[in-house]
């Protein structure tokens, strides 16, 4: 590695002193500073177009509109600029759509379309910590905190006759998930990073705050004029380099470089990048510990807009760096109410962190079991908590553009806000498929013992899939109606040290399961069900059980209605796959573990 390293390193020195002597033959002029209206000391690399030629870089033009507005012309549009700040290479810029001052009309509807699609390597400008921002209208009120409604805000006659309600929202993620069928995009802009307007209730914004908070613009960035050329000139021949290294050298490669190329090649994620400095200000030096867990040890913070946060910092990677990717990948573009958020994350060296929205009531798994629960939930709870668990599942199998396998549903792994809505977390192990595969292609068995489907071991069973997902979906709504571990070595009688096969025997001959005293005839049913859907999940060839959609409609309907599947099928071989009881978890997490 270090070898192929030093030889990179000598072959861009040689290029870029190349380049240099190059680049001295087309010499650049300096100018004397021009200026528009309250802009002034305008100089390389920007220019006028009435300035001569060579007084600056032609890519950085701008121009004068009647002696008072400086405009940058975009892509495909125009904007005035706010600022030129030559120290650290940005300019604030504002749509035209927006005004430049309140007097002049109060308009909140940009004119142009923006977002990071449009900005690609070798563009003279970049982006740096903005939070895209969407207009989209609504045939029916909306109310959510992250709606900001600024139909009120509108001059009457700007939408004559319209019915119609005009929201902005703040993150590409949220807007995905939460526009619905009955909101269209308007426009999408920028707006500069701010927690107040990413995170706060956004129905408590006045529209004068908002309307100044859009008359700031946003900042873009510039690259380094003296070297852009050259780098320009060389990127190709750094590319094949970098290319052949890699490649001779992959073996070898470490896990930050993994997860930096990551970062890298997707860099429109809509996620803050926190340093570590900013990670310890916000844990108060790591001082309130919530858990420890497999895969790293979960911190309370709080962030400055007083937002309480979970931060995970990872312990030693597994696979290169290969947890951290998973869990940015499958859920740092994605946001639905079962699915915990990911706020950003850090990546420095050997340090790494994920920041996630904070669950105040921890893992499900201190309130399942009889024996170690804090506080007693009711069955109806219970039910509630099973059905939005398979609700976030079949969004992350059929919601998005790619299927998300998690491979590790556990109880452990499903989080409790405050209302106790139920949250599926750590996507360390999980997988993106495209939407159309219905086999993966797996290299290892994953997941924790007790909770993983057969065909991860037995390949003739069945090939690997999102079935997988439903098996362990299955022994966890068995374990959450029974109130127990499905393996209990200490059980009274053998026949219910499996607690599946034990309960299947019971209903088959026409016995209740009582699992709570004095259980309402409500409860009873709401119980019943939650085992007889389980009971179809655990089917041991995969073909054999429902799709997560299936499971949703089976927990929304009456008991009655439902059929009985076949008998869980136990060998001796099966007892691998669900022994080892209670001590199976493979990441040895405590009781208080995982907030992830």
């Amino acid at each position: 590695m270090a070898k192929g390293m030093g030889l990179m390193a000598l072959i861009v020195v040689l290029v870029l002193l190349n380049q240099t002597c190059n680049t001295n033959t087309t010499a650049v002029v300096h100018c004397r500073p021009s200026s528009c209206g309250s802009i002034l000391n305008i100089s390389y690399p920007f220019q006028l177009m009435s300035d001569p030629k060579n007084c600056g870089n032609q890519r950085y033009n701008l121009s004068c509109e009647n002696n008072q507005t400086l405009v940058l012309h975009l892509y495909d549009g125009r904007y005035y600029v706010r600022q030129i700040n030559y120290t650290n290479n940005t300019i604030r810029v504002v749509d035209p759509g927006i005004g430049l001052n309140a007097n002049e009309y109060y308009s909140f509807i940009p004119h142009y379309s923006l977002d990071q699609t449009n900005f690609s390597l070798g563009d003279p400008y970049r982006t740096t910590f903005l939070v895209g921002m969407i207009f989209v209208k609504c045939e029916k009120p909306v109310n959510s905190r992250y709606h900001l409604n600024i139909s009120a805000c509108i001059e009457d006659g700007v939408y004559p006759n319209s019915k119609r309600y005009t929201y902005a929202l703040f993150g590409y993620e949220r807007a995905a998930v939460e526009l619905g069928d009955l909101c269209q995009v308007e426009q999408i802009s920028f707006i500069s990073y701010s927690d107040r307007y990413y995170y706060d209730d956004l129905r408590n914004i006045s529209c004068t705050d908002f309307h100044n908070e859009l008359l700031r613009g946003f900042e873009l960035s510039w690259y380094q004029s003296g070297l852009f050329q050259a780098t320009k000139m060389i990127l190709g021949t750094l590319f094949v380099i970098a290319f052949l290294i890699h490649k001779w050298n992959r073996r070898h490669l470490s896990m930050y470089d993994d997860v930096e190329e990551f970062l890298q090649s997707h860099n429109n994620l809509m996620l803050i990048r926190y340093s570590y400095s900013e990670i310890k200000k916000i844990t108060k030096s790591f001082k309130e510990k919530l858990g420890e867990g497999g895969y790293g040890t979960v911190f309370k913070g709080t962030l400055r807009s007083g937002r309480l946060v979970a931060i995970k910092i990872l312990g030693k990677s597994k696979a290169n760096g290969q947890d951290f990717i998973s869990e940015v990948a499958t859920i740092g573009m994605i946001h639905h109410v079962n699915v915990v958020q990911l706020i950003g994350f850090c990546v420095e060296g050997s340090k790494r962190a994920l920041v996630y929205e904070f669950m105040p009531n921890g893992s499900l798994n201190t309130y399942i079991f009889l024996s170690e629960v804090r506080t007693l939930l009711s069955y109806e709870q219970m039910f509630d908590i099973a059905l939005g668990v398979a609700r976030g599942i079949e969004y992350l199998h059929k919601g998005c553009d790619m299927q998300i396998l998690h491979f590790d549903i556990k109880p452990h792994n499903i989080l409790l806000d405050e209302s106790f809505t139920p949250k599926v977390s750590d996507f360390g192990l999980a997988k993106l498929y495209p939407v159309n595969d219905s086999i993966v292609s797996l290299t290892a068995a994953r997941g924790t013992l007790g909770y993983m489907a057969p065909e991860l071991f037995y390949k003739n069973i069945g090939g690997v899939s999102y079935k997988a997902d439903i098996y362990s979906f299955g022994m966890l709504l068995m374990e959450m109606a029974g109130r127990r571990k499905n393996v209990n070595a200490f059980a009274e009688h053998s026949s219910q040290i499996y607690f599946p096969t034990w309960v299947y025997d019971q209903l088959q001959n026409g016995n209740d399961v009582e699992i709570l005293e004095d259980a309402t005839e409500e409860e009873k049913k709401m119980g019943k069900k939650m085992i007889i859907v389980a009971l179809w999940c655990i089917q041991m060839k995969p073909n054999d059980r429902p799709s997560m959609n299936k499971v949703v409609q089976m927990l929304e309907r009456k008991v009655e209605c439902l059929q009985m599947p076949s008998k869980p099928f136990l060998s001796s071989l099966d007892e691998t796959i669900i022994g080892g009881g209670e001590n199976s978890n493979q990441s040895n997490e405590s009781s208080q573990s995982s907030q992830f």
